[in-house]
């Protein structure tokens, strides 16, 4: 019996690791070649700094006059003096930072200051992602609540359908960069300073997707289905709590999703007109203000990274739920 379980198993650990592979293998790819391209694109990018740099150092450039070079295009000048193109790659302040040079910063400002026990120093960007982190959660879940009580009352109301959702569409038509400013002004000028205005622009933000994909969830039941219940003389409560909201679940953490990532934005663009000195979008204020390129792209990335973070804990949360739901996702 041990004779046919051991090949068995051995096939099965053979057929993991080659599911595995075949998952990873197109991630690995991808990125493979988006770094390439990155580090393709800073030689053009940064060219002229480089050679501005070495020739103040008393290297040798072609052309030797510097206003040819101006006229001259980055990727002429790169293959015309490929031998300073190495430089590109770790200017102090380059247009465009080499994929090391994130991935340093980053280290530096999280990973390294953890080493140090500094990780909630206001040099660490663990730091600043707390704090845009704090925003970002009571901002989604302010818009989280007031886009299913809107959803509910849109399915279940004519007039609020006809009155409501047309406004909430046009809503999103602002930019958030103009309307951003006026939120801020109106609550200091009434005292309410700190989180609140950030996460009242992350909620404005994030209450429409989850109104319209909450919608389009409570309203996925068929006539058939409705008609079921309504032969079991269902009032209008246990249809939606037996039918309506368990058939809009799949909708709903879709829009959640979507909500999740756009509350993250909201709560960084929230900390720009204010001129904080906490969070990641004051680390971009901060790094535009000194030409601090490498902390700009640094904190792009842990934005990027704590987005994904909170996707994904949503992303697990659905597939749970749908599972104990019988639903196939």
């Amino acid at each position: 019996m041990s004779d046919v379980s051991l090949p068995a198993r051995s096939a099965g650990a053979s057929a993991v690791v080659k599911a595995t592979f075949e998952a990873i293998f197109p991630v690995v790819v991808v990125v493979a070649v988006i770094v390439g391209l990155w580090y393709a694109a800073c030689v053009p990018m940064n060219i002229k700094a480089s050679l501005t740099q070495a020739e103040r150092e008393g290297a040798v450039i072609v052309p030797p006059e510097a206003k040819v070079r101006r006229d001259m295009s980055p990727i002429g000048l790169a293959l015309a003096n490929p031998e300073h193109t190495g430089t590109t790659f770790s200017q102090e302040r380059p247009l465009l930072p080499a994929p090391h040079q994130v991935a340093r910063e980053l280290w530096n400002t999280t990973g390294d200051m953890v080493l140090q026990g500094k990780g909630f120093s206001k040099r660490s960007l663990l730091y600043h992602a707390w704090i845009t982190l704090s925003a970002t959660l009571l901002g989604f879940a302010i818009g989280t609540v007031a886009g299913i009580l809107l959803a509910v009352g849109i399915v279940h109301s004519r007039v609020m359908n006809m009155s409501v959702m047309p406004w909430a569409i046009a809503s999103q038509t602002i930019p958030i960069l103009a309307i951003a400013p006026m939120i801020i002004v109106v609550l200091n000028s009434i005292g309410i300073t700190g989180l609140l205005p950030k996460a009242l622009i992350s909620a404005y933000l994030s209450f429409f997707p989850v109104v319209v994909g909450m919608v389009k969830g409570l309203r996925s039941p068929d006539a058939m289905q409705l008609d079921l219940l309504r032969t079991y003389y269902a009032s209008k409560s246990e249809t939606f709590w037996k039918l309506r909201l368990p058939s809009s679940m799949p909708y709903f953490f879709t829009s959640m999703k979507i909500a999740m990532a756009a509350s993250l934005v909201g709560a960084i663009v929230g900390e720009l007109p204010t001129g904080a000195v906490r969070g990641l979008g004051a680390r971009l204020l901060a790094g535009s203000y000194y030409g601090q390129t490498v902390q700009i792209w640094a904190a792009l990335f842990a934005a990027a990274i704590l987005a994904a973070a909170l996707v994904g804990i949503i992303g697990i949360l659905q597939r749970r739920t749908l599972k104990k739901l019988g639903m196939a996702h």
